[in-house]
């Protein structure tokens, strides 16, 4: 990465993005979080001037970095209260693990690609995140080793809500996950009772596809 400049020289346009937001989005503890992250550290050199634009961008290998609406909207239904151990899955550039480091106290965030594992761990140490733990996928969704989780953030679409994953949720515990098919999904709250499961919708939407065990299989 070649984009670690001062981050003053981006305050307005964050600012700027940060009072879009708050049209959408009443959670103060989020909106001050986005208000902190720097996404241009997470961004591609190429793609700076459009760092704060409301809109996901392409970070190589077939992935992004969401959308700072979706990132948000996630981050606001796990109602963290920042006392939280969170997993998040799907790493990509490392800008939704920074915000959820904001938002709790530990994070825990697996990547299946190891260079861009390895970029989004660099970033994060490079803007002082002491308390995200970035983790190479293994075979099975998650991160079973330090299960279980106050929340989840799933930030790839599964064609269902994998059960590997609602193991590792604490009970009370939230998971926001997008589920559908490769092309078009549907964000989901799941709520974990002692008994039984909630699951709210939070609209439409469209990611990079999960890929593991109950999950999808690579192309």
């Amino acid at each position: 990465m070649n984009n670690m400049e001062p981050v003053s020289r981006y305050d307005d346009q964050r600012e700027n993005m940060v009072s879009q937001l708050r049209n959408r989005i009443c959670d103060d503890r989020v909106l001050a979080a986005m208000s902190k992250v720097a996404r241009h550290q997470f961004v591609p050199p190429e793609k700076l001037v459009l760092a704060y634009d409301d809109t996901p961008l392409p970070i190589g290998s077939g992935q992004t970095i969401s959308q700072p609406y979706i990132v948000a909207l996630m981050s606001s239904a796990l109602e963290l209260t920042g006392q939280e151990k969170v997993l998040e899955i799907g790493t990509g550039s490392g800008y939704q693990a920074a915000v959820l480091a904001e938002l709790a106290a530990q994070v825990i965030t697996v990547e299946r690609l190891p260079d861009m594992a390895a970029r989004a761990q660099s970033v994060l140490q490079t803007l002082g995140y002491h308390n995200i733990d970035v983790k190479i996928a293994e075979e099975e969704l998650g991160w079973k080793k330090n299960a279980p989780y106050d929340a989840i953030l799933v930030a790839a679409a599964a064609p269902e809500v994998p059960k590997s994953l609602l193991d590792q949720l604490n009970t009370g515990g939230r998971m926001v996950i997008p589920v559908g098919s490769r092309h078009q999904q549907e964000l989901l709250k799941v709520i974990k009772g002692h008994d039984d499961i909630e699951v709210r919708s939070l609209g439409g939407c469209r990611f990079v596809s999960l890929i593991g065990r109950q999950a999808w299989e690579e192309s």
